[in-house]
């Protein structure tokens, strides 16, 4: 527990949007994906995930881990409303209405309200995305449900201190989250090898050159004489500390970042290409359709998976 305690004392939270829903008809959405962590609070109707048989009580949420497709099912019988990813995001106005009224939180028919926030240890490793686990559903959780509701108003408000109190309660959920999964005990093996290499100085080494210079070269002879180990060695002994092997962490650390600059940025889609490490446009556009479901362009024209 101590080393989660650790853990938990470098973990940087950043909050992203938070958002009151009404679910306008029923759809199943196919490789759901965002860098981002969401939880949903359910105040009304239905919600399920994966083959649809994890189903989200009222009151209950459900947390989705940033980095990972998963199948969501908004309302029931939606199995006569498949979509991808792509197709959602493109018509999400016929899908769901966010409503900007702060006292109808938690009040209106099939209706969620959700928080999405980045949560990073040392700054650099996306916590939840480090653990590799799929969604799951944190029931009989009263306080937490408080607080995510409680962000949400306040995100939808005008009171002084507005962005102090966003944050420190997201700050909370992040918190809250870690805590459901060891006292449920939940991915026992993955907390127990995350906890490992959170503790290697080496590796943090690595994670913390690939976020300086996660637009230069990262190739294993790099990052080998980083960790000082040879480069024949660097890329299993990463993937033993992690479960992936480097590459594949670097792109999706430089697919993160290519997000948030579409997202906040007027930069063209090659100069974003080029900043995250990628000097041929083409490829980039083609590994992060690959990786989103969706063109980078579509990716700038909106804030979130969900906002509308």
């Amino acid at each position: 527990m101590e080393d989660y305690n650790k853990i938990i004392e470098s973990l940087g939270v950043k909050y992203r949007r938070g958002k009151n829903i009404k679910i306008l008809q029923s759809t199943k959405v196919e490789n759901h994906y965002d860098v981002e962590n969401y939880i949903l609070l359910l105040h009304d109707g239905e919600i399920s995930f994966g083959d649809g048989t994890e189903v989200v009580e009222k009151g209950d949420m459900l947390f989705i881990p940033g980095g990972k497709q998963s199948t969501i099912w908004y309302g029931n019988n939606a199995e006569e409303n498949i979509i991808n990813n792509e197709e959602f995001i493109s018509n999400k106005d016929k899908y769901f209405e966010a409503n900007e009224d702060a006292t109808l939180v938690g009040k209106l028919p099939t209706s969620f309200s959700y928080v999405a926030f980045e949560s990073k240890v040392f700054d650099s490793i996306s916590f939840f995305a480090s653990l590799d686990i799929p969604p799951f559903i944190i029931s009989n959780n009263a306080g937490l449900a408080r607080i995510v509701k409680e962000v949400v108003v306040e995100s939808l408000g005008d009171m002084p201190g507005k962005s102090r109190m966003v944050h420190l309660k997201t700050e909370q959920i992040a918190v809250e989250i870690i805590r459901y999964i060891l006292k449920n005990n939940m991915f026992v093996e993955r907390l127990a090898t995350n906890s490992t290499y959170f503790k290697d100085p080496r590796l943090i080494d690595i994670f913390n050159y690939i976020k300086e210079y996660l637009g230069g070269d990262l190739s294993n002879k790099v990052l080998a004489s980083v960790a000082n180990v040879s480069e024949d060695y660097v890329g299993q002994y990463f993937k033993m500390l992690t479960g992936i092997n480097p590459q594949d962490y670097i792109e999706y650390q430089r697919m993160e970042k290519a997000v948030h600059m579409l997202r906040t940025s007027n930069k063209s889609i090659r100069e974003i290409g080029s900043e995250v490490g990628y000097k041929d446009t083409a490829y980039f556009c083609r590994r992060f359709k690959m990786m989103f479901g969706i063109p980078a362009g579509k990716m700038r024209r909106r804030d979130s998976l969900m906002n509308v």
